[in-house]
């Protein structure tokens, strides 16, 4: 570890190069430490800055790309997979698709800066088919934003930024062992977190199976479908008879339904996130017969049970 600044004076442009490209294919890679450090370096002249800010630009944009293709011929498979790999997965597709509704593209700019936001926004952006070169000019943007914004802070701040480089190669194995601790202590944190929050949505699910059999035996259930018009554009169809609903819009007076009917809300979150969030809302306000449906749409679609499409 003590041969650190060294090797980053060596290696410096390989070292950014792969550091940008693996964070950016959702690995937990420390790019944007390294992307300040090499901004400070290019600061004295061990490297050019043009060269550092473009390394950066496009090792991050030949990994966008690559999920830009993947989103576009996969879908939300892709977003499912992204998702599972953070430690927030009940919100990723569902805070992405919300952000994508209110700013359109706009969105890109700022998805760097953004956990989760970063891992979503580009498939996302494939899956809703963008064009091509339109999704370019906000993707690099947006990189050009976020590597800007980096590598300039460490331009500004090189002569700080440069001491605490030379501290820590000091350090040698001691500062891998404080990077294990912080990571440990940052993982635990979030897991714990998650914990409560899954804990917050316990309520009883209802299975694709119960809800068949209350539709097959002419119960009068209402079913509501909660998920974000992006998704429902991307993916056009319903449990036969749903109401789309938006989760900030539930809200019912005792003339507007009867509370002693079942209610059954479905989504495509994990965990059903949005759906079982509805279920509490609603069984506060009195409606103790909602429940989410257990696994949402795709579990539904899993057993080929009926569904229709969209007007």
């Amino acid at each position: 570890m003590s041969n650190l600044l060294p090797f980053l004076l060596k290696y410096g442009y390989v070292v950014i190069f792969g550091a940008a490209f693996l964070e950016q294919i959702g690995l937990p890679l420390p790019a944007v430490p390294l992307i300040v450090g090499m901004g400070a370096l290019s600061r004295s002249g061990a490297f050019s800055f043009r060269i550092v800010v473009s390394t950066a630009l496009v090792a991050s944009l030949a990994a966008d790309l690559m999920w830009y293709q993947l989103g576009r011929s996969y879908g939300r498979s892709v977003l499912r997979l992204i998702c599972r790999m953070s430690l927030e997965p009940d919100y990723c597709v569902r805070r992405t698709e919300d952000a994508f509704e209110r700013h359109g593209l706009w969105a890109l700019l700022v998805a760097k800066f953004v956990p989760g936001l970063n891992a979503a926004a580009v498939p996302l952006a494939g899956m809703v088919r963008t064009p091509f070169l339109l999704f370019l000019v906000f993707d690099v943007g947006g990189l050009i934003l976020w590597v800007g914004a980096y590598s300039g802070l460490g331009y500004v701040f090189n002569r700080q930024i440069e001491r605490l480089i030379s501290y820590l190669a000091t350090l040698g194995a001691s500062l891998l062992i404080l990077f294990a601790i912080g990571l440990t202590i940052y993982v635990s944190y979030k897991i714990s977190q998650r914990r409560r929050f899954l804990k917050t949505l316990k309520v009883r699910r209802i299975t694709p199976e119960e809800l068949k059999a209350k539709m097959d035996a002419k119960e009068n259930v209402v079913i509501f479908d909660t998920r974000n018009p992006l998704d429902r554009r991307t993916d056009p169809v319903r449990i036969p008879g749903a109401f789309h609903v938006l989760p900030e819009h539930v809200e019912f007076q005792r003339q507007d339904i009867s509370f002693d009917r079942d209610i059954v809300i479905y989504c495509t979150c994990p965990n059903e996130a949005t759906s079982a969030r509805v279920a509490l809302k609603l069984n506060r306000m009195g409606m103790i017969r909602a429940h989410p449906l257990e696994g949402g749409l795709d579990a539904w679609r899993e057993r080929n049970l009926p569904v229709e499409t969209l007007d």
